[in-house]
């Protein structure tokens, strides 16, 4: 019984993927719930289980092809179970007539002056276990004594093979081979289940020039010269989907929102002092390491709390207060960037937002990450800094209205009370939504970010 492989429900903002890799091929076994395609979509690559156990009989989605949700990939033969290089079950009978070929050897199809033609029994003696389209051999006609395949017999099957194949490819592709007047049986087919693609018989006509050419022509070519080390090079290569994702994403926000971007600088030397002070204890207890975006997670909450437009979003005439806090933390991956959530960080310890943080982070770059794990955010944070950046405008991830981005500490001279001391120094960038969010609430929000990072201790008090 064939079983559909279809596009599975990938959650409400997720309407198409393409179809990364297949892991199996056509004749495969398959077990229930094993992977067989990898499907990228718009925020991550899934696996897609086989709905039984089987055979893979049919892919009709090839890699590299997109698809909507729902969409059928392919089939599977349930039950059935298939051994790779296998013969078919009516190749036994066929080898049977054979063993008798020594005891009388027919005489040959058609008389030649010197070597005899393959006799009948010769070409029974090895089981045919090909055809050009996908056939089945076993169907090939016997017309020879015994049961035998006569060589006219193969030339009725391949060209008949041939024919079904022809009548199988698209209208162009037949039109083609009409127009050039050619012998499909000739055209070696690449296309599912044995058709003939217009690629096929393009090849098949540029091959049939070089072969038509004269002798002459074939005069002997130069040695190619290699690439000099100056030479311009350039290589074309196909966006991924959530490249392709992020470009649609971000240039929708650019077109959409209002975007202006507010600066400060931050002082970090008491947290780096309080880091430093408590980090083995920290580590010891806690089975993690304390960084810094624990203490800006804890200081963006503080700030929306104080300023709730800024954890808002618009929906078209409305405006949405959200009094949770979910926060978004940028991780860029080799497939490009991505933004797990931290959910709840109001009732979460630094150690927990700490662990939270390095296990989203790794599964990002993995490829782990489950979908619902990067839907929902409320704010959002971008560390350019760990790339060295020192100053950036990020852009807002909708339908966030804002966005902090960090940047690299670095020592420079500072005036503190009237005297110039060297400080390990931090700019702050906050991207923001001018339709719903003002400059004065940007801008106090942003300062009372920086109070809570220059005074940690404000942070653990809550004040």
């Amino acid at each position: 019984m064939a079983i559909d492989i279809v596009v599975p429900d990938l959650g409400e903002s997720i309407t198409e993927g393409t179809v990364s890799v297949w892991l199996k091929k056509p004749g495969d076994s398959v077990a229930a719930d094993e992977t067989l395609l990898e499907l990228e979509t718009d925020k991550a690559t899934l696996e897609i289980p086989s709905p039984a156990a089987g055979v893979l009989s049919e892919i009709l989605v090839q890699e590299g092809e997109d698809v909507d949700i729902g969409a059928l990939l392919g089939r599977i033969e349930a039950g059935t179970v298939a051994m790779v290089g296998e013969a078919p079950p009516e190749a036994p009978a066929a080898e049977a007539p054979a063993a008798e070929a020594p005891a009388a050897r027919p005489a040959p199809l058609e008389p030649a002056p010197a070597a005899p033609a393959p006799t009948p029994a010769v070409a029974a003696a090895a089981p045919i276990t090909t055809s050009p389209d996908g056939l089945d051999p076993a169907s090939v006609a016997r017309s020879g004594p015994g049961g035998r395949v006569t060589l006219q017999d193969l030339q009725a099957f391949f060209e008949e093979a041939s024919r079904e194949a022809v009548e199988r490819s698209g209208p162009a592709v037949r039109k083609l081979i009409a127009d050039h007047g050619l012998d499909p049986a000739e055209i070696p087919a690449s296309g599912r289940d044995g058709r003939i693609t217009k690629e096929n018989v393009l090849d098949f006509l540029s091959g049939a020039a070089e072969r038509a050419a004269p002798p002459a022509a074939a005069a002997p070519r130069p040695a190619e010269k290699a690439p000099a080390s100056g030479d311009r090079r350039e290589e074309r290569v196909k966006m991924s989907r959530l490249r392709r994702t992020i470009a649609v994403r971000l240039k929708e926000a650019q077109n959409t929102a209002a975007i202006l971007t507010t600066f400060n600088e931050v002082d970090m030397s008491a947290i780096i002092a309080l880091r430093k002070r408590y980090r083995d204890a920290f580590e010891e207890k806690h089975g993690i390491r304390l960084g810094f975006m624990s203490f800006f997670v804890k200081a963006v909450v503080g700030a929306l709390k104080e300023m709730p437009e800024v954890n808002a979003s618009l929906d078209g005439d409305y405006v949405v207060y959200k009094y949770y806090y979910d926060i978004g933390m940028a991780v860029s991956t080799d497939s490009g960037l991505k933004v797990p959530v931290i959910r709840d960080c109001d009732h979460k310890s630094f150690a927990e937002i700490e662990r939270d943080i390095a296990d989203l982070a790794a599964r990002a770059r993995d490829g782990s990450l489950a979908l619902e794990e990067m839907e929902g955010a409320t704010f959002s944070i971008s560390n350019g800094g760990v790339f060295g950046s020192l100053l950036s405008t990020p852009i807002l991830n909708p339908p966030q209205s804002a966005i902090l981005g960090l940047h690299k500490i670095q020592e420079r001279a500072v005036v503190i009370d009237g005297e110039v001391q060297v400080r390990p120094m931090m700019y702050l960038a906050m991207s923001y939504d001018h339709r719903l969010i003002d400059g004065r609430e940007s801008v106090t929000f942003l300062v009372r970010v920086k109070e809570l990072i220059e005074n940690p201790d404000r942070l653990m008090l809550d004040v």
